[in-house]
């Protein structure tokens, strides 16, 4: 997915046609590489998404709400100062480049009206965002570059803001169509398309190969293997593309593969894929953007923000698990603590036969049948009735440590279970109010350090809700703390309580209100109760059920954990609610 010079282009169009003289409202700041301005236009509100992420820098409006953080960063209070109040007074692109200059309309602290301009800069891992004054002088930028990262640009307040170095190459604004196709044309040894890459600028790997594909019918054709009617149609397709450019008349697609994936985009109506891609045509560039970036972005997001209780879940998980893995084997050991107890015996039996200082001594083994005889180690330490002594303390022992063990055990699989519960509830956490939730919990668990100092502890969420068939309404939980209030507090003894079979996951509550849940609202319920847990992703999912009566929590046992009998089960392959 590439947005070039010419997309960006079409994109400063929709800004301009939409948001000019519009009033700054709000600047908001929901992660590192974003900003978002909230704009009051004659047609409503609008927010303009900036994104410096690598994977997906862009500027458009998008109709998505961000969730934000508590704190503004500093960048976002300084944007504030500057541009809330001010008016979108103009949108400029410098040539084909992929820089987008926002003008606004603003004041200064004594009331004296300024020109505040923001520069967005689309260049891959490089994508910035500067705040630049009327004297051209940059206030302060999302990323600062100091020496350190560059010795030819620097990116830094009361610095005077400098283009990015030229790349020299040809501009299709300035040349006509016939200089630009004759210029391409001297690199007779490489391929069509990615002569056009490296001589033109504002254009996309895909643009530069369906121009190569219209004319000759192949997308990588080598130049020296033009014909002239080749070179007839590409200069004609060369034409096409500077009077879309110039008219700024593109049409967005965005193009997937068969399994509906999107893997590129396109101001012009690709041909080159052929059956082998499914071209999906958008009312306005920024729709697009939005619908492809948001999903994928969200997901991302989330990953980033959860990786601290991700891992902290992981390294908990481990550790608990290496501590069970050291218990069982102690407690194997533990097993043959009756052979301790008989070697005490048969010591105790032959003290006049061992000689003081002996290192084994031999005896008979009257608890067998056939009184064998066995080797007993002995410490040449100790006295006969020491060492008879020693066999019984070990014994003793073993015997305690087997009921201990078995506790701990039993306690450490309930802990690993609720930690596999939490690893899986981050994994699948919707928002930032999600992963505080879960984090409140890890601290209350004694899994985290509170933080010193009065926090605002985060705002409760309900469970999620969805309406399924015969208009019955079932409830998921979010989290374990969650999970125990919906099914131990707000729900009826008659409601119907689902869960995955020995798989982690949401408890779900059906609101029956007195009446008989119907078997389509069971399998309905099911396949969105294997949607919301560690099976996401798998088939034939078990899901029990039964009735809310009959799930009752163990005393002093962890967040989400319960007992439930009279179950049934189905086996179920999970839904999105979303896309029911």
């Amino acid at each position: 997915m590439a947005l070039d010079g010419i997309f960006l282009r079409h994109i400063g169009k929709e800004i301009e046609n939409i948001a000019m003289d519009a009033k700054v409202n709000q600047v908001h700041q929901p992660s590192r590489d974003e900003l978002i301005l909230s704009l009051h236009t004659k047609t409503g509100n609008k927010k303009i998404l900036i994104s410096t992420r690598a994977d997906s820098p862009r500027v458009s409006f998008t109709s998505h709400n961000a969730e934000n953080p508590q704190t503004a960063p500093m960048f976002c209070m300084l944007m504030r100062k500057h541009l809330c109040s001010a008016r979108l007074c103009g949108v400029r692109q410098e040539g084909l480049e992929r820089i987008l200059f926002l003008d606004f309309d603003g004041a200064t602290t004594l009331g004296d009206r300024t020109k505040i301009t923001l520069c967005v800069e689309i260049m891959g891992k490089h994508s910035n965002c500067i705040l630049i004054d009327s004297e051209g002088v940059i206030i302060d930028a999302l990323k600062r570059i100091d020496l350190t990262l560059s010795s030819k640009r620097l990116v830094l307040p009361q610095l005077r803001y400098e283009l990015p170095p030229s790349q020299g190459k040809l501009s299709l604004e300035e040349l006509s169509a016939e200089e630009t196709a004759e210029r391409i044309l001297r690199n007779e040894t490489m391929p069509l398309d990615k002569a056009m890459l490296c001589t033109v600028t504002g254009v996309s790997p895909i643009v530069c190969r369906e121009t190569a594909f219209r004319a000759t019918g192949q997308s990588d054709i080598l130049v020296s293997e033009m014909t002239s009617e080749h070179k007839q149609s590409y200069l004609a397709q060369i034409e096409k593309l500077r009077e879309i450019t110039l008219s700024k008349e593109g049409t967005p697609y965005i193009l997937k593969d068969p399994t509906g994936r999107p893997f590129d985009m396109c101001f012009l109506k690709a041909q080159q894929y052929g059956e082998s891609a499914v071209l999906k045509e958008y009312e306005s560039f920024s729709q697009l953007l939005d619908d492809y970036y948001y999903e994928r972005d969200s997901i991302e997001r989330m990953r980033v923000r959860s990786r601290a209780l991700s891992k902290l879940a992981a390294n908990n998980i481990s550790r608990l698990s290496r501590k069970i893995s050291a218990q069982m084997a102690e407690l194997e050991k533990s097993r043959d603590r009756e052979s301790l107890r008989i070697c005490g015996d048969l010591l105790q039996a032959n003290l006049y036969r061992i000689e003081k200082g002996a290192q084994f001594v031999q005896v008979e083994n009257f608890y067998d049948e056939n009184m064998s005889t066995i080797t007993i180690r002995l410490d040449p330490a100790k006295s006969p009735s020491q060492n008879a002594q020693r066999y019984y303390k070990d014994y003793q022992r073993a015997k305690t440590a087997d009921k201990i063990l078995r506790v701990q055990i039993e306690k450490g699989k309930q802990e690993l279970e609720y930690l596999e519960t939490v690893a899986d509830e981050i994994n699948r956490a919707e928002s930032e109010r999600e992963l505080s939730q879960i984090r409140l919990e890890l601290v209350d668990g004694g899994y985290i350090k509170p933080q010193k100092g009065k926090q605002k502890p985060p705002a409760e969420q309900g469970p999620r809700e969805f309406e399924i068939s015969d208009g019955f309404t079932l409830l998921v939980g979010r989290n374990n703390r969650q999970n125990d209030m919906l099914t131990l507090k707000l729900s009826a003894k008659n409601d119907l309580w689902l869960h995955t079979k020995d798989i982690p996951g949401s408890h779900c509550i059906i609101r029956t209100e007195g009446k008989e849940v119907t078997d389509s609202a069971v399998m309905e319920a099911a396949q969105i109760c294997a949607w919301y847990s560690k099976a996401r992703e798998s088939s034939q999912v078990p899901v029990d059920f039964t009735l809310v009566r009959y799930v009752s929590k163990p005393q002093g046992s962890p967040p989400g954990r319960v007992i439930y009998t009279d179950q049934h089960t189905v086996y179920v392959t999970p839904q999105n609610p979303e896309k029911r």
